[in-house]
């Protein structure tokens, strides 16, 4: 199945869902069907049917950097060498392995990837730099940039 079937499948409902659960994925299910009008066990068949087909691909927390004390986010422009099929499949395989990468984009117009970096302090965040990019013979050039301010962060996208 292609995404894009996927995605012509989510009827009214399943879009509902999906915005309420992005919001809350804690909310229970009674509450769900209430609000969009289905019952709960028709609701929860729906839910399911959206993880196994990677709809929902998980359910997670989002953390205050602060209070974990990874007061450092960077945004982090790389620029590869090549694109080489390779090339590219390497950095995005070291990348995802890395923890302090928060998320991972490969991108086009100049520059390979942009990453979100989080570290607890700038001995630690140079360290990183120097382990996933300066060491990486893959890498021809990165920018840091330092955020001062998280003003937003979150997984909700609009669902229409």
């Amino acid at each position: 199945m292609t995404k894009k079937t996927i995605f012509k499948s989510l009827d009214e409902f399943d879009r509902a869902i999906l915005r309420l659960i992005q919001r809350d994925n804690k909310m229970p299910q009674r509450h769900i069907a209430e609000r969009v009008n289905l019952s709960a066990a028709a609701v929860q068949r729906r839910i399911a049917a959206m993880e196994k087909t990677g709809v929902i691909t998980a359910n997670a927390a989002i953390v205050n950097t602060h209070a974990v004390h990874m007061s450092i986010t960077a945004i982090v422009e790389i620029d590869l060498k090549d694109e080489r099929l390779e090339t590219v499949d390497n950095a995005k395989a070291l990348f995802r392995k890395a923890p302090e990468v928060q998320q991972c984009y490969y991108v086009a117009g100049g520059m390979s990837f942009i990453l979100v970096v989080v570290a607890p302090d700038m001995p630690a965040y140079e360290e990183t730099t120097r382990r996933l990019f300066a060491q990486n013979s893959a890498v021809a050039r990165y920018r840091s940039l330092i955020a001062l301010d998280r003003v937003k962060a979150g997984t909700e996208i609009v669902i229409p």
